[in-house]
């Protein structure tokens, strides 16, 4: 029987990394970037960052540097490290082995899987749910592939009701995406649910 993460790469696109896999300080992602070297699956709706450049992709590395879109989360710890995302932004992170599911919308986690293998079976067993599949091949059937330098970032915020419809959704660039959404989380934090809000958009 074919393991979870070997599976999922064989179905994934072609490696998109320019140098070797990480080396043994976190085995978890060594395994699987040993396998493929940052992928995109399921019509582009999950992305695997690459170690090292990946040209219009940001490598893990980059992704992950302190100067980065994570310093606009000041509670992110610095051993979280995120390795992939849907199509909407929605990032997947390694902490302590587990892989946890971070908004950035909220600012929050959520655990997702116990490891590697374990995310990769859940995306394999609820890739629709999981990666944005369905709206994402909805998309770009009406509006031709997605860049591989953008995600389909919703209009009014999911956080605050907004709709998984085609009509909720454009395509942003993954950074300015989750910049943008990261001031959508510093002004709704600490906010009791039911609150109006008048959203500002920097």
């Amino acid at each position: 029987m074919i393991a979870p993460l070997d599976e999922l790469v064989s179905i994934s696109g072609p490696g998109i990394g320019s140098a070797a896999g990480p080396g043994g300080d976190n085995p978890a992602l060594e395994r699987l970037l040993g396998l493929r070297n940052g992928f995109f699956a399921f019509e582009s709706a999950l992305l695997v960052f690459p170690w090292g450049g990946g040209g219009a992709v940001p490598s893990v590395q980059e992704w992950n540097a302190r100067g980065s879109w994570r310093s606009l989360y000041p509670d992110i710890p610095d051993t979280v490290v995120f390795f992939a995302e849907d199509v909407f932004g929605e990032q997947f992170a390694l902490a302590d082995g587990k892989v946890e599911r971070f908004s950035p919308e909220t600012g929050a986690f959520a655990a997702f899987a116990q490891d590697l293998g374990g995310w990769a079976e859940q995306v394999l067993d609820d890739f629709a749910n999981e990666t944005g599949h369905p709206l994402a091949h909805a998309w770009q059937v009406a509006n031709g592939a997605l860049s591989t330098r953008v995600r389909l970032v919703p209009r009014i915020p999911f956080a605050l009701g907004g709709d998984y419809r085609l009509d909720n959704l454009v395509a942003m660039d993954r950074l300015r995406g989750i910049e943008y959404r990261a001031e959508i989380a510093r002004q709704i934090r600490g906010l009791p649910n039911g609150t109006t809000v008048s959203l500002k958009a920097q």
